[in-house]
């Protein structure tokens, strides 16, 4: 779920670290940021929990992020926490590295799979995606799912290429029932 106000504090993140020039470390922290949140949901719990007083979750966010995050960013956290908007950070997090993506030309494309991509396999993605879409950079998300059996589904946006022998069967399962 992403909420406007999540996109509002993450433009202007974005507007405020480009005015600095540190667009490319306060992106680092916001993927940072992300990352550390998606893997503690009990982090995820507090900054969402009203209960939790805001000079406790500004403790927290201190004793996780202080000194390994650009100055702007720390400020950043700060200033949501003390303005009770802890609960966005999250989504601004998110936000933010689609709003610089979407500047720098980067396309995350999610790939699934029967089993790990060789390098190769990586390397003909990127360039198929590139040439697709005319992406400067491809950023790669594997998931492996055996269920697959073969093939790859590829999910870049909204757009979906399934090319899964299991997707395959089941058309001809369809096509055999009718």
């Amino acid at each position: 779920m992403s909420s406007k106000a999540g996109a509002r504090y993450a433009k202007s993140l974005l507007d405020l670290s480009k005015e600095q020039n540190a667009i490319e470390e306060v992106n680092n922290d916001m993927v940072f940021f992300e990352q550390t949140v998606d893997n503690s949901p009990e982090l995820e719990a507090i900054l969402k929990n009203p209960i939790v007083p805001l000079d406790k979750k500004q403790g927290i966010l201190h004793g996780v992020f202080g000194g390994k995050v650009h100055a702007i960013t720390e400020s950043f956290l700060k200033l949501v926490v003390n303005k009770g908007r802890s609960a966005i950070l999250f989504d601004t997090a998110k936000q933010f590295v689609a709003q610089y993506n979407a500047i720098k030309g980067v396309v995350t494309a999610e790939v699934t799979s029967a089993t790990a991509l060789t390098e190769a396999n990586k390397t003909e993605v990127i360039a198929l995606v590139k040439k697709e879409l005319g992406a400067s950079e491809v950023v790669i998300k594997e998931k492996i799912n055996p269920a697959l059996i073969g093939g790859f589904i590829l999910k870049v946006d909204d757009k979906q290429f399934d090319a899964s022998i299991a997707s395959g069967l089941a058309k001809l399962k369809k096509e055999f029932a009718s």
